[in-house]
């Protein structure tokens, strides 16, 4: 079995990355320099197997990922009217619950024929998250999602960049399919399960298996579309136009050929970086972001291709921004003080809105060490200033983020 590690991790995040690859039908693993303690998987982990999927190694936010435009503008024909434009964002396009604007979204995927999973499962389960897929595409969410006006500063490039996933449809999808593999209904509402939740593994030529994979193909597709959505309603409003496209998942289970044989590789919060294949990374609302081109070495080939997704959490939300009272929507405790948290974006030149300090420069690694810790596998093409930040309300709660 192939083991890698890249950086250095706690305890917990390397106990639960051993436990991984102690079950099921493990070719070998990665845990990326941004890994940290998550559901299951960690964060930052690659699990390879023969034959088998993970549903809970792919996580609740199926096809979370960013989306990066190079634009046709430069920092001098926007930089008086980074504020305008910030409001602009933060009030067409829709974060946290609900949508800002009544708009329909159609699109192609809504016929995919890939819907006929739900309809197998049950036509009040189809027809339950088909309404909710409709009613979310396009919108960002919370948690640690954004998007981002940034600079090539060696260039003046303009760029703009989003990270999201599949909202609650991807969410419904993969808490009904934890509870069919678990031997429960669809719809069941699960137990409280703990973080250090065995993986939960399906066998991929099984019926559950096929299902399973064909309907993470489709929140994958419709993950696709809504950042297609948001960037092009946020190139509207800077009217301009796109001259070069970076998309990637980080959350997600490919077929993928390694050592000459087909296997499954499950990346939560991991970028694939396959020799040329470009990936956006980005750092915190404090630091930079880049993108990524994977090497065609034996390094990279002996990491599955596979890469950093962001900085990584050091501090949890509870830890930087204390504990949340949502009858009255006050916090108690907490490391990091608005105080801090405004001084350092001022500080770096960001014009931010919303964003809470659970989303603070503080609760993140530095980019740049944690790229240096895979410097043999990808090479970096461009770095990014982030100008602009917007985000959900810092105390929107939302049941579908990260």
């Amino acid at each position: 079995m192939r083991k890698i590690v890249f950086g250095e991790h706690d305890t917990n995040t390397l106990r639960q990355f051993d436990n991984c690859l102690e079950a099921g039908n493990v070719v070998g693993g990665v845990l990326c320099a941004d890994g940290h303690y998550g559901y299951s998987q960690p964060v930052g982990g690659v699990i390879v197997y023969d034959n088998q999927i993970s549903p809970s190694g792919v996580g609740y936010d199926i096809a979370c990922g960013n989306k990066a435009v190079k634009t046709n503008l430069h920092f001098d024909d926007i930089k008086n009217d980074i504020p305008r434009i910030m409001d602009e964002i933060a009030s067409r396009i829709s974060f946290g619950i609900g949508r800002k604007n009544k708009e329909r979204v159609d699109h192609e995927l809504f016929d995919d024929p890939d819907w006929n999973v739900f309809r197998q499962i049950g036509q009040q389960e189809h027809d339950k998250l088909k309404k909710l897929a409709v009613d979310q595409l396009g919108t960002v969410g919370a948690g640690n999602h954004f998007v981002d006006i940034l600079i090539e500063e060696e260039t003046g490039d303009v760029w703009v960049a989003n990270h999201f996933g599949s909202r609650g449809f991807g969410h419904k999808t993969a808490s009904g399919f934890l509870n069919l593999a678990n031997g429960r209904a669809f719809s069941d509402r699960a137990p409280g399960e703990s973080m250090e939740q065995a993986p939960t593994l399906i066998d991929l030529d099984s019926e559950l298996g096929d299902l399973y994979y064909r309907a993470m193909t489709l929140a994958g597709k419709y993950a696709y579309a809504g950042r297609d959505y948001v960037m092009d309603e946020v190139l509207s409003i800077l009217g301009a136009a796109s001259e070069f496209e970076v998309h990637n998942h980080h959350n997600f289970a490919w077929k993928e050929i390694h050592d000459g044989k087909e296997r499954i590789v499950v990346r939560k919060g991991a970028t694939p970086s396959a020799p040329g294949q470009l990936g956006f990374i980005g750092g915190s609302m404090g630091d930079i972001s880049v993108i990524v081109q994977g090497k065609d070495n034996a390094e990279n080939k002996n990491a599955f291709y596979s890469t950093v997704h962001g900085a990584g959490r050091i501090m949890s939300r509870t830890q930087a921004a204390g504990k949340m009272n949502w009858k009255k929507r006050t916090r108690t405790g907490g490391q990091i003080s608005q105080d801090m948290m405004d001084k350092a974006v001022k500080r770096f030149g960001v014009e931010l809105r919303g964003g809470g300090t659970d989303e603070s420069p503080f609760v993140y690694r530095r980019l740049q060490t944690v790229l240096d810790a895979h410097e043999d596998t990808i090479d970096i093409r461009h770095v990014l200033k982030p100008i602009g930040v917007c985000m959900a309300g810092a105390n929107e709660f939302d049941p579908y983020k990260d």
